[in-house]
Formats: structure tokens, C-alpha cells, sequence
């Protein structure tokens, strides 16, 4: 095999390790409420994270049981939850582009609410 013919596969390579490294930038840690929380209905339930956007993220966007709840510029910080109803819930904080396209980062919890 030639080298000249070793040139589009290396260089194939090259982009999919360095698109696969500009993802592990990125992260989405919350702190609060923790996975499997047990949140009381009547409260003031708040969602404290931190985010490293990465360099293709540029902010996050929340999401309650699949809907777009807020959309959040700052990296750290928190939210006060509008009230949630009764039940369990998934709580989720995605990095997003800034398209407003999630990028594949994101951490989620499943709490309860009584």
C-alpha cells in the first residue's frame, strides 16, 4: 500500500478523534436536587448546576419531563423550578449550541415529587 493512499484515511481519523475530544470538553454537573430526591410540592424547589460548554456549546437550556422549561446563559448558578405536580419527574440540563441545538452533553435526575 502506498503512503499517499494511508493520507484521507489518517486524516479521517484525525477528525472523528478530535470531534469525539471537542464533546469530552464538555460537561453538566447538578448538584441539586440529586437523583432520586424526594421534593415537596408546596416548597420552592431549586435546580443548582455548573456547565463547561466546550467549544461547541455556548449555553444550556432546561428541560422538565421533555419540555423546554428556560433557557440558562450563565455556566453556574441556579434555578427555581416552577411548581411541579405531584409524581416522578426528569429533571435535565443540556449544553446547546448557539443555535439553540443540543451538542450530546447532558446530565439528568428523576426525582419525585409528594
Amino acid at each position: 500500500m502506498r503512503i499517499s493512499a494511508l493520507h484521507p484515511i489518517l486524516g479521517a481519523a484525525l477528525l472523528i478523534c478530535s470531534q469525539i475530544s471537542l464533546a469530552e470538553n464538555a460537561s453538566v454537573k447538578i448538584t441539586s436536587p440529586a437523583e432520586g430526591s424526594k421534593l415537596d410540592v408546596m416548597a420552592q424547589n431549586k435546580l443548582v448546576y455548573e456547565v463547561m460548554p466546550g467549544p461547541k456549546g455556548d449555553h444550556v437550556h432546561l428541560y422538565v419531563d421533555n419540555k423546554e422549561a428556560a433557557i440558562l446563559r450563565q455556566l453556574k448558578g441556579s434555578y427555581a423550578l416552577t411548581t411541579l405536580s405531584p409524581g416522578q419527574h426528569d429533571i435535565c440540563v443540556k449544553v446547546v449550541d448557539k443555535g439553540h441545538t443540543p451538542i450530546g452533553v447532558e446530565q439528568c435526575v428523576k426525582v419525585t415529587v409528594n
